[in-house]
C-alpha cells in the first residue's frame, strides 16, 4: 500500500487504461475512506452484475443507448445473457486521498464487488493474494494475444484482461526532423545525436516531457532483450529470484535520461511537476518541441495529438534493438469471491469475445487483444503499429515479475528528475527488489 499510496498514479492511469475507458476520472475520495463519493446502479427485478470501475453511466437501465465503447459492449452482455450489469463508479472530487488504486484494491479484498478495472501494480497484487479468479477457461482467452497473456498472468493463472492493449510511443514532429535532415532514431545514440542537432539550431527543449512516462525511455532500453531475445521466462525466472538485478537492467536508461537532463534536452524542473500531455501539448503543437511521449489513443484525439498543422509520426523508443514500443497492461477480473461470480464470468467472455471487442476497437480504433481483431489505424500510427504487428515490444507492467515496474520505476525516475544520482536511483532499484522478493 506504501507505494501505491505514495505515487498517485491516477494520471498515467488515465492515459494507460484510457483512450476509451475513462481511468481520467479516477482520483481521490473522502477523507476517513468511509464517505468515498461511489456511486451504485442496482436492478431489482433481475440477475445483476457490479462492475467497479472509473467509468460513468448514469442509467444503467437504457437500452441501446452507449455513450462510449465500453458501454457498447456491456449493452451486447446484458441482451444476451439476460443480466444487468450495475456499474459501481469511482467518481470522486478530492484529488488527494484515497487513490482509485487503493479503493479498488479494499473493495476488491472485500468481496464488494463482481468485476473490477485494474491497473498493472493492482493485478499483480490481487492476483498474488489470491482474490481474483483465473480467466483462462474464458471462451474468449482462446483469442488473447500472447502479450495480454503474459502482462496478465500471475502464479500460472490468467487473472485479468483488457478490452485494448495500450501501446506507448514517441510522438515525432516529422518536419522539424526533414527541416535538418535527420532519419528517425533507432538506437539511443541516434537519439542523442537528433537532441544535439535541435539544440544546436535553437530548439530550447527538445524533449517535451511530464512527470509520469519517462520511465518508458528507461523500460524500453533496459527489457528489450528480455522480451525479444529468446530467453523471456529465464531472464524473469532469476529476477524473481533474486540471482539477477533490476538495476543491472535498469541503469543504461537511467544513465541515458540523466544525460537528456544534463544536456538540457529535457527540461527536468518543468517535468517534475507538469501532468500528462498538459505539460508538454502546447510546445508540440507549436511547433517548438519536436519530440513527445504518450499512448496509442491520445493520436486518435483531439484533445491530445489528434490534430497538427504538421506531419506527426509515432515511433518506437531507442532501444538496442531499434524503435521499441513499451505496452503496459490493465484489465477486467472477477473476485475469488465474487457474489454474483458465474454471472460475472458469463459477462466477461461476452464483453472480451472478438464479435464486442470488434465494435470496442473499431469505436476508438485502438489494438485490440484479440489475436483476430484487426483495425486500422490513423497513418501517423502505422510505425508503432508496423513493430507492435513484428510482436516487437517491451512490457512496461508484467504481473509475473515480482517487482512491479510502471509504477516503481516512475517513482524512481522523479527522484532523478529532482537531483538524485543515477547510483542512488539503482540502490532504490535494488531496495525495491529485495522487498518484492521479501514478500
Amino acid at each position: 500500500m506504501r507505494k501505491i499510496a505514495a505515487r498517485n498514479r491516477i494520471r498515467w492511469t488515465a492515459a494507460c487504461l484510457t483512450a476509451a475507458v475513462t481511468l481520467s476520472m479516477a482520483a481521490c475520495g473522502g477523507e476517513d475512506g468511509g464517505d468515498l463519493n461511489l456511486v451504485a446502479s442496482q436492478e431489482e427485478n433481475h440477475r445483476t452484475v457490479n462492475l467497479f470501475s472509473p467509468m460513468e453511466k448514469t442509467d444503467p437501465h437504457a437500452e441501446n443507448v452507449a455513450r462510449n465503447a465500453a458501454d457498447k459492449t456491456i449493452v451486447m452482455a446484458e441482451e444476451k445473457l439476460g443480466v444487468t450489469v450495475g456499474y459501481i463508479t469511482y467518481t470522486a472530487e478530492n484529488y488527494e486521498d484515497k487513490t482509485y488504486d487503493e479503493v479498488a484494491l479494499d473493495r476488491a479484498r472485500n468481496d464488494m464487488d463482481d468485476i473490477y478495472l485494474l491497473n498493472p501494480d493492482v493485478i499483480q497484487i490481487l492476483g498474488e493474494e489470491g482474490k481474483l479468479r483465473d480467466l483462462s477457461g474464458l471462451a474468449c482467452a482462446e483469442n488473447l494475444r500472447d502479450v495480454v497473456k503474459i502482462a496478465n498472468t500471475v502464479d500460472g493463472k490468467l487473472v485479468a484482461i483488457p478490452q485494448e492493449v495500450v501501446a506507448y510511443g514517441l510522438f515525432i514532429n516529422k518536419d522539424m526532423f526533414d527541416r535538418y535532415s535527420l532519419e528517425l532514431p533507432e538506437t539511443p545514440e541516434e537519439f542523442l545525436e537528433c537532441c544535439r542537432v535541435f539544440k544546436e539550431n535553437g530548439v530550447e527543449t527538445p524533449v517535451g516531457a511530464n512527470r509520469w512516462w519517462l520511465e518508458t525511455f528507461v523500460l524500453a532500453q533496459a527489457y528489450a532483450d528480455l522480451y525479444n531475445g529468446g530467453n523471456t521466462q529465464a531472464e524473469i525466472a532469476a529476477l524473481n529470484s533474486g540471482e539477477a538485478k533490476h538495476s543491472d537492467y535498469l541503469r543504461p536508461g537511467f544513465e541515458f535520461l540523466r544525460e537528456m537532463i544534463d544536456c538540457g534536452y529535457i527540461d527536468a524542473q518543468k517535468a517534475y511537476v507538469s501532468e500528462a500531455i498538459e505539460g508538454e501539448r502546447e510546445d508540440f503543437l507549436a511547433q517548438k518541441t519536436p519530440i513527445v511521449m504518450a499512448y496509442w489513443g491520445a493520436a486518435n484525439t483531439e484533445t491530445a495529438y489528434g490534430k497538427t498543422d504538421f506531419n506527426m509520426l509515432v515511433i518506437g523508443f531507442p532501444s538496442s534493438r531499434g524503435q521499441m514500443p513499451v505496452m503496459p497492461m490493465t484489465g477486467y477480473g472477477v473476485g475469488i469471491d465474487a457474489e454474483h461470480g458465474e454471472d460475472a464470468m458469463a459477462v466477461l467472455d461476452e464483453i472480451l469475445s472478438d464479435d464486442a471487442l470488434r465494435v470496442y476497437a473499431e469505436t476508438n480504433r485502438v489494438i485490440s487483444p484479440s489475436k483476430n481483431v484487426e483495425v486500422d489505424c490513423v497513418p501517423a500510427l502505422q510505425p508503432l503499429n508496423h513493430r507492435i504487428q513484428e510482436n516487437v515490444y517491451v512490457l512496461g507492467a508484467n504481473a509475473g515479475m515480482k517487482m512491479e515496474q510502471w509504477g516503481n520505476i516512475c517513482l524512481v525516475v522523479r527522484q532523478l528528475l529532482s537531483g538524485a544520482t543515477v547510483d542512488e536511483c539503482m540502490a532504490e532499484i535494488d531496495r525495491l527488489q529485495e522487498e518484492s522478493l521479501a514478500k
